[in-house]
């Protein structure tokens, strides 16, 4: 069976009231027990009172005749049941009455027949239980010093008290009787007030999977509305995400769209054409378009990881090192163009990163810079550490971005006014993503002498510079 809300509320809510009311009766029924028995005892006490006033001829008629001590006599309440009545049955209270030398003055003659006329009497005035020929009496010893008389009374002890088991059922019977009712207006109750989840939830359920607006189910309650703002807010993010994706798909559509189709054009260009020399040119133009839609391939594919925050593992690196190697991997593009290229700062401070993603990150940086970058200019590649972060920085001295554009650098497929260079608008934005991953701030400007581009990463250190 599912679990359920409202039948363990319902099971909760009745098992505290029964647990709350069973602990009443019991309490109920003790403190009814305790006051009956000060009540007997006191009755007892008055009634050796009595016998201690009378002289002894009045003492010697009373014990030949019958002291009936029930406190309701048979029959005597409408309705009640005589099987369960202990005062239905005879209940004679028995006395003895003697003397200030001990001598016996009169004494109930049934005391003979329980073997309890020469009971020891006790020291001291006040209340005891005795067995008297098998059976449980209450009895109370009186010393009256005035009348020089010492009287004991004896009661038979009931089983079950009228008046104990008549406090006890008052109390549970009105409690047998309302549980089932309680039940139903608790199960009623908590049904009500668990309606606006029904409601969310067949407002959810009849949702259609395009339709992904905030749910409104009116004045939810208070308990419900975090569920609802938590729904809207999740609504939200995957629309958002999705619409990303969309643009994302679009835009991918379109960049792959312009080297495939200038791929097509050279491969029937070469199909077409006679002359070797130019086969041979528009074949080579073909590579590039491959090699071209192959980086942009590869590029969407790590974008894609990074939005999916693929859990990468991450190791103590140095950026001056991987520096090095995207250095080396650019050198040939860089000689091309006349490009000197410097790496400088400090190269032994370390950052906790995944090697690959930095040397990404950085062969995207010196990518742009000599692609964007002017002939015969310089780039700088450098590496602080201060405090507790460290800074990486690659700048050139090319003809740069307008102001305006800077903010927009790293959006996807987004490229800059007045380039001519070949490009699919990627790098930057990967860049971004990449300091995101690993929590670094990115920030652009000016480059050397407030020419070209300047962009740096500043990452956590991983460890103070030794």
């Amino acid at each position: 069976m599912s679990p359920s809300i409202r039948r363990r509320l319902v099971l909760l809510v009745l098992a505290s009231i029964v647990l709350v009311w069973g602990v009443a009766l019991i309490t109920s029924y003790g403190q009814a027990k305790r006051e009956v028995s000060e009540w007997e005892e006191a009755r007892l006490a008055e009634l050796a009172q009595i016998l201690a006033l009378l002289d002894q001829r009045n003492l010697t008629t009373l014990a030949n005749a019958r002291i009936d001590v029930r406190e309701e006599e048979k029959g005597g309440e409408p309705g009640a049941n005589d099987a369960d009545d202990d005062d239905a049955l005879p209940r004679d209270a028995l006395f003895q009455v003697r003397g200030a030398n001990g001598d016996m003055l009169a004494g109930s003659p049934q005391l003979h027949t329980l073997d309890a006329w020469d009971l020891p009497v006790p020291s001291e005035s006040g209340a005891q239980d005795v067995t008297l020929g098998g059976q449980r009496y209450h009895s109370f010893t009186l010393r009256d010093t005035s009348l020089g008389h010492i009287v004991r009374v004896f009661e038979p002890a009931n089983t079950r008290s009228d008046l104990v088991s008549g406090v006890a059922s008052r109390i549970a019977r009105p409690t047998l009787i309302a549980l089932p009712v309680l039940a139903l207006l608790v199960w009623f109750s908590i049904g009500l007030s668990l309606a606006p989840l029904k409601v969310l939830s067949g407002a959810i359920r009849s949702r259609d999977v395009n339709r992904l607006e905030p749910v409104d189910i009116g004045r939810a309650p208070t308990e419900v509305r975090p569920l609802v703002d938590a729904i809207n807010l999740l609504l939200s993010r995957l629309l958002h995400s999705l619409e990303r994706e969309r643009a994302f798909t679009a835009d991918a559509a379109h960049e792959l769209k312009t080297p495939l189709a200038a791929i097509k054009v050279q491969a029937q260009v070469a199909l077409a054409e006679p002359d070797t020399v130019l086969q041979r040119l528009a074949m080579e133009r073909v590579v590039q378009g491959v090699a071209r839609s192959a980086r942009l391939a590869e590029q969407l594919l790590l974008l894609a990881r990074l939005d999916a925050h693929e859990k990468l593992s991450t190791v103590p690196l140095k950026p001056a090192a991987v520096a090095k190697d995207a250095l080396l991997a650019n050198e040939r593009n860089a000689l091309q163009k006349h490009i000197r290229v410097t790496l400088t700062g400090d190269l032994r401070a370390e950052i906790h990163a995944e090697p690959v993603l930095i040397g990404i990150l950085l062969d995207n940086l010196l990518d742009n810079a000599i692609k964007y970058g002017q002939t015969g200019g310089n780039i700088e590649v450098a590496v602080q550490h201060a405090l507790d972060r460290v800074q990486l920085t690659v700048r050139d001295d090319g003809p740069g971005v307008a102001p305006g554009d800077l903010d927009r650098l790293t959006h996807r497929f987004f490229r800059a006014t007045g380039n001519q260079a070949t490009g699919s608008g990627l790098g930057l934005s990967i860049v971004a993503r990449i300091a995101e991953h690993f929590g670094a701030d990115l920030r652009l400007g000016r480059g050397i002498g407030e020419q070209g581009l300047s962009v740096e990463v500043s990452f956590p250190a991983y460890a103070a510079v030794r």
